[in-house]
């Protein structure tokens, strides 16, 4: 089974996923190797990563879909990339999802926020109903291999009026996506209101309601949960702990006690089949 089959079962079958926030080949391997089958690559982690900047749409297409390759070419985890507006308008949607299947992810979401933020504007405001349909359906003909998944994804249940919601909902299902990706809902009748509006399967944030209820997820099509990107953070705090270890004198053997230990080096690494390919092509014992 792909990558990509792998997600498409999620959406196709009744476990839920829960997507690992994955952002470069070493913590996409050890997603793997910890038995993790799916990633997220969220584009506040990839501009972080990137660029060691915060998540202001300054982070190019291009920039983004190298991340991606390495990710995807280290491990097979499934990845879910976050591609934010699509880089643009509609033309340039089909060319965001042409470069993100190359680069090898698995499944993407294209939104409706209105991005980059405009001149004067200090809240975040909604493309229309037209603009964003635009999008998704040429986003869709840029697709080449059908098994990469294209996500709709829509923040209106955060700040838009329930009948709103539906309207997108129903508008953006009808595009050929495969799924919804929901931002903003926070109460179950939220939820069931907009399962009525389509049959399709929706992914989750964290924030959502009862995401530990998988019951209740699973009767109303709920496929993939999002459980943030605190992975990141977790390895920026070790590492920020490690530097200002040594930075104020402290030995570097005082950190063997915290370092990854030599066998899950070598398997995150690789280690064994590299040696195997040095006896095999160079000659080396």
């Amino acid at each position: 089974m792909t990558p990509r089959q792998r997600f498409r079962q999620y959406l196709e079958g009744d476990a839920i996923g829960y997507p690992v926030s994955v952002f470069d080949p070493v913590s996409a391997r050890l997603a793997r190797h910890l038995g993790a089958d799916l990633g997220i690559l969220g584009g506040s982690i990839a501009s972080a990563v990137v660029l060691g900047a915060p998540d202001l749409i300054v982070l190019t297409l291009s920039e983004l879909a190298d991340q991606v390759r390495r990710i995807t070419r280290a491990a097979d985890v499934s990845l879910l990339v976050d591609a934010d507006h699509g880089y643009g308008n509609a033309l340039s949607a089909m060319r965001t999802v042409e470069e993100l299947e190359a680069a090898g992810a698995s499944a993407l979401t294209l939104e409706d926020t209105a991005l980059p933020s405009a001149y004067g504007e200090s809240s975040l405001g909604l493309i229309s109903v037209d603009e964003m349909v635009g999008k998704l359906r040429a986003g869709v003909t840029g697709r080449r291999d059908p098994s990469l998944v294209v996500l709709a994804r829509t923040s209106a249940p955060a700040t838009r009026s329930a009948e709103e919601v539906r309207q997108r909902v129903a508008a953006y299902a009808e595009t050929g996506v495969d799924g919804i990706m929901l931002i903003g809902v926070t109460k179950r009748d939220q939820l069931e209101a907009i399962r009525q509006t389509t049959s399709l399967p929706l992914v989750m944030g964290s924030s959502s309601p009862d995401v530990s209820d998988e019951e209740f997820l699973r009767a109303n099509g709920v496929r993939v949960v999002l459980r943030g990107h605190q992975t990141f953070f977790v390895a920026m705090k070790a590492l920020h702990d490690a530097m200002k270890h040594l930075v104020d004198g402290g030995s570097a053997s005082a950190l063997n006690e915290i370092a990854a230990s030599a066998e899950l080096q070598n398997a995150v690494l690789n280690t064994d089949a590299f040696a195997q390919w040095e006896r095999e092509f160079l000659g080396r014992e």
